[in-house]
């Protein structure tokens, strides 16, 4: 394509993925999206368990994130406020695991 038939066609500003137009998340710029929770949970032993714990607990209302880990038995969440501990001990049980509470450094 030659510079005479070259169309410049306009760039739409930000992006759908940050109000910064930079592509990533805050999450992924080390920058905190809200609060964050870690939380101990018995009985996951493998991906799988991880996953159905993720599913649950993300579709508590606020959820921004949710890292489960089956080696620790840790649960990080990222919410947009506190979550309620009632709430996602019921998302862990729906999971079919066990939430110990919150889980200490």
């Amino acid at each position: 394509m030659t510079p005479e038939t070259r169309t410049e066609l306009p760039q739409a500003g930000g992006s759908c993925c940050s109000s910064n137009g930079s592509g990533r998340g805050e999450a992924a710029t080390g920058q905190s999206a809200g609060v964050t929770a870690v939380y101990e949970v018995k009985g996951m032993t493998c991906g799988h368990c991880e996953g159905a714990v993720r599913e649950e607990v993300s579709a508590l209302p606020g959820v921004v994130s949710v890292e489960a880990a089956a080696a620790t038995g840790r649960v990080t969440v990222v919410s947009a406020a506190p979550l309620d501990e009632e709430a996602v001990r019921a998302a862990v049980d729906e999971a079919g695991y066990t939430l110990v509470g919150r889980a200490t450094a």
